[in-house]
């Protein structure tokens, strides 16, 4: 059997008469830049949200550096607190908004930004906090909120792996105005390329991110503020708002999957599993794994792929360099980075299929216990 670590070829399916329709509509229409299908999408995605508004654009490392800009976070002498374990797309929109990037370390237990080291690392230049809600799964958003309210930071949550995620029965937006999502192709909700969304409360943000995200325009030629050109492609919100009505659903097939994939790899010898709560959304199912590298060369021997989230630590990448931080300055993170593997997950993955993908995973470190043995 050959398990791919994700298939968007159930999703295409599933939605195919909707999508259809509304590139029908859209080539009709002829308006290929923020028209009818984008309006449609951000009213729908907010709603979805319970936020009062979101604004698409491009991707989501656009809708960080948005966030910040809309938050007037954009010296290099303004410091934005936040993790290495994440995509470098992350820190990419931190200092692309013109900021400087501090890394705190992580969770050993849950792999999120650890609320405590990053209040330690508070100092005058901080002018941000930015947590992950990192595979899905939401992080201490109210402690970071108590520490943003308490040094007068701004708030800015990194929701790309977290659409649908709530805390503690509270959306997301409860916390702060500034919630960016990415739509890439893989995530909870993807599109078929790039594209991205920022969640709010605020309406006046909301004013500000949409000029923002149009080179600083009103709707017409003149421009009033630095912005930039990041918009949400009209035939990426045609596939959106078919896929959005599903998202509830896919959530929730998504976490039915992680509990199977829990319960048959508990005991597993060489196996850790990543401390979950009911809220996450399971974007990936992460495990950290003894022998990463020979367990995922022996499951595609099997036709079963896997993924690392991610390899290396963003403060040991050269483009981070910057921070000041050297190899063993984040312990738990740099360890979690040398563990961590995806196993398959999708929205239509079949129960058989994790059953046997957790099935090699065990044959694996039986296999390697004996022969250690």
């Amino acid at each position: 059997m050959h398990i791919p670590v994700v298939n968007f070829r159930p999703v295409l399916e599933a939605t195919r008469q909707t999508w259809e329709e509304n590139l029908r509509q859209l080539m009709e229409r002829q308006w290929f830049i923020l028209g009818d299908q984008v309006r449609a999408f951000e009213r729908d995605f907010a709603a979805a949200m319970s936020a009062e508004e979101t604004v698409g654009c491009g991707n989501g490392t656009d809708a960080i550096q948005l966030c910040l800009r809309a938050a007037g976070v954009t010296s290099p002498k303004q410091e934005v607190i936040t993790t290495a374990l994440t995509a470098p797309f992350s820190g990419i929109g931190i200092i692309s908004a013109g900021c400087s990037i501090r890394f705190a370390d992580i969770d050993p237990g849950t792999l999120q930004l650890d609320p405590d080291d990053a209040g330690n690392r508070i100092r005058k230049a901080t002018a941000a906090l930015m947590p992950v809600h990192l595979y899905g799964q939401p992080c201490r958003i109210d402690r970071f909120a108590r520490l943003a309210r308490q040094h007068r930071l701004a708030l800015i949550q990194d929701a790309c792996q977290a659409h649908g995620a709530q805390y503690q029965a509270k959306p997301l937006s409860a916390f702060s105005p500034y919630i960016a999502y990415s739509f890439y192709p893989t995530k909870n909700l993807g599109c078929l390329g790039d594209g991205g969304a920022i969640a709010t409360n605020r309406k006046t943000t909301a004013t500000l991110l949409r000029q923002l995200r149009d080179g600083g325009r009103r709707g017409g030629q003149v421009t009033y503020r630095a912005g930039i050109n990041s918009r949400l492609d009209e035939m990426q919100a045609c596939y959106l708002r078919a896929f959005l009505p599903h998202l509830k659903s896919w959530n929730e097939h998504r976490q039915a999957i992680a509990a199977l994939y829990d319960e048959a790899l508990r005991d597993c010898p060489g196996v850790q599993l990543v401390e979950r709560t009911k809220d996450s959304v399971c974007h990936l199912y992460v495990i950290r794994a003894a022998k990463r590298e020979k367990l995922r060369a022996f499951l595609a021997e099997r036709g079963i792929g896997t993924g690392v989230h991610y390899p290396v630590p963003m403060h040991l990448h050269p483009t981070f360099a910057a921070c000041g931080l050297r190899k063993g300055d984040l312990p738990h993170t740099e360890k979690a980075c040398r563990e961590v593997v995806s196993l398959p997950l999708w929205p239509y993955i079949p129960r058989a299929a994790a059953l046997e993908v957790a099935e090699k995973v065990r044959e694996y470190y039986r296999g390697s216990t004996q022969r250690k043995g």
